[in-house]
């Protein structure tokens, strides 16, 4: 890469959906001090291309600082070397745990030293809000990148004006999808169903039948006796007919009882005076009949 030079532009950014996921994922892993890494890519006529990425193993960490060691340059050129040999560091990248996006002073001399070239970038994220962006050169001075497009084959979208890039995908980084069986069952089984279905509806039968026991009413019917007055209630069965007549099962128990003993004589009917006795004579003989 060539050495920067003070009238050039910012460089137009593009970056694999893949190595965002990476970034995000590598910063995730230790939510209270920075983590960083260098990017991979290639330079061509219309800006930068980001398609790899190395984290920085064995870096000096602290929590508002991370600095990279002679024994995280080492691994760095290693997985280099070995996986992409054709390829160049484009920038480098590290988390901001808690304190938004933004190059410190810090960040700035190891930018100056480490990735001066014209090309090369810085991208920031942080993990606890999930905001990130992309600083470059701009002239003598490094400034927030305002065009990047990330580039996924599922479908990742770009990212606006504001340089921060959108999250590529529906599903959160740290999750992985899980294939399921469509036909696994889900939830209870079956029987289960079936016996909560039975339960219900012998539960609101249930319910029913206490409600119309309580609520709506019953007919009795009793029988009056006329001779003490005393109320007999009619045998199972008994019922009124439309026509206005009474039916009964059974009349058992219903035969008139004895009559009362301690009833009022003037309550009996009146018998008939027994008949009048013939008069008799002193031999015998009715005196009624005439004599010869």
């Amino acid at each position: 890469m060539g050495k920067r030079k003070p009238d050039q532009r910012q460089p137009r950014v593009a970056i694999e959906g893949e190595v965002l996921r990476q970034i995000r994922q590598h910063a995730r892993s230790n939510s209270k001090t920075e983590v960083c890494g260098v990017l991979i890519g290639e330079e061509n006529g219309n800006g930068l291309s980001i398609t790899a990425r190395i984290p920085g193993l064995n870096a000096a960490q602290a929590g508002t600082y991370v600095t990279f060691t002679q024994d995280t340059w080492e691994h760095i050129y290693k997985i280099k070397d070995k996986e992409y040999p054709n390829e160049r560091i484009v920038g480098w990248y590290h988390s901001h745990p808690g304190f938004g996006v933004f190059l410190s002073d810090h960040d700035t001399f190891i930018h100056k030293n480490f990735f001066s070239s014209a090309w090369q970038v810085a991208w920031v994220y942080d993990p606890h809000s999930d905001e990130e962006g992309c600083f470059g050169w701009s002239g003598e001075r490094l400034e927030r990148v305002s065009e990047i497009h990330v580039k996924d084959h599922k479908g990742g979208e770009e990212a606006g004006e504001t340089g921060k890039p959108e999250p590529v995908g529906g599903i959160e980084d740290n999750q992985e999808m899980t294939e399921v069986d469509k036909g696994a069952e889900i939830g209870p089984p079956t029987w289960l169903k079936w016996m909560l279905t039975v339960t219900s509806y012998l539960l609101l039968m249930a319910i029913v039948f206490v409600a119309t026991w309580f609520f709506f009413p019953r007919q009795q019917i009793f029988f009056v006796d006329p001779f003490n007055h005393t109320a007999i209630e009619a045998p199972p069965g008994t019922r009124i007919n439309s026509d206005g007549t009474l039916s009964v099962p059974s009349l058992k128990g219903l035969e008139n009882p004895p009559p009362d003993k301690n009833a009022n004589p003037a309550a009996r009917q009146s018998e008939p005076p027994p008949a009048a006795k013939t008069p008799k004579t002193n031999d015998g003989k009715d005196a009624n009949v005439p004599r010869k």
